[in-house]
């Protein structure tokens, strides 16, 4: 086990993430004698395994109780935003509300739905939560540009953000598309920014479709994303302190 433990950090550090599908990834997450002895290993070098059951993937990051001694600065807190700039921190943001709480909310349904659903089936079973791929959703790069570009300094400094973005591993892009990538789900604390995202920063749009769907002959509405994953408003994050990268 101890080879195992090596070889496992020293991939996480070098790899900066790996898939939950990895043969010693599925061992941590699986064996809890495993599992702990790496979480002692990292805590010692002031490191965390970062990973939650919706996520596809893992990585490491810097402990919350290390972060002052590591970021903490004579002049200023040196949050750890891998050279991102304020607007382009906004947009990994935007782009995190509009691919992964699309995701995140089908995970859920599948997750919730009711056995009712498979009464049909002779042989019922357990059906894995939906990966980014399985779901598919994207977001059109000239839609951003339109909806975003007046906030997030117009599509000169979103044509600059994206590659960043792209090479970091938060997006990919093909075909004028963006889509989810290895690292977007697990920089931000869904628990954390999504109340942020919902009920602070897109209030007034959700309120207005709250209204909307309580009024008489109107379409309800279930979900805050349309199926392409694309919002039609938000504003960027008050402070870059909001965002937790690993």
């Amino acid at each position: 086990m101890e080879t195992e433990l090596q070889t496992l950090v020293a991939r996480l550090s070098t790899h900066r993430v790996l898939p939950r599908t990895d043969a010693q990834v599925r061992r941590a997450l699986t064996d809890d004698l495993f599992y702990n002895a790496l979480n002692e290993r990292l805590a010692a070098c002031g490191l965390e395994l970062v990973e939650h059951p919706y996520a596809d993937n893992v990585c490491l990051r810097v402990r919350r109780d290390m972060e002052h001694a590591v970021f903490g600065g004579e002049d200023a807190w040196l949050s750890n935003n891998v050279g991102l700039k304020r607007d382009q921190i906004a947009l990994l943001v935007v782009l995190w509300a509009l691919l992964i709480l699309p995701k995140r909310s089908r995970q859920h349904e599948r997750r919730d739905a009711p056995n009712t659903q498979r009464q049909n089936e002779m042989f019922a079973v357990e059906k894995p939560l939906p990966t980014a791929a399985d779901i598919g959703i994207s977001v059109a790069e000239a839609t951003l540009v339109a909806d975003f570009g007046d906030r997030l300094g117009g599509r000169t400094r979103i044509s600059i953000a994206l590659p960043m973005l792209s090479r970091l591993g938060f997006i990919e892009r093909r075909n004028g598309r963006i889509s989810e990538g290895p690292l977007l789900d697990l920089a931000l604390d869904y628990s954390r920014m999504a109340p942020r995202v919902l009920d602070g920063t897109l209030s007034e749009l959700f309120g207005s479709l709250a209204e909307q769907a309580e009024a008489p002959n109107e379409p309800s509405i279930d979900s805050p994303g349309e199926e392409d994953g694309t919002l039609n408003e938000e504003q960027p994050p008050e402070s870059e302190d909001d965002v937790q990268l690993p």
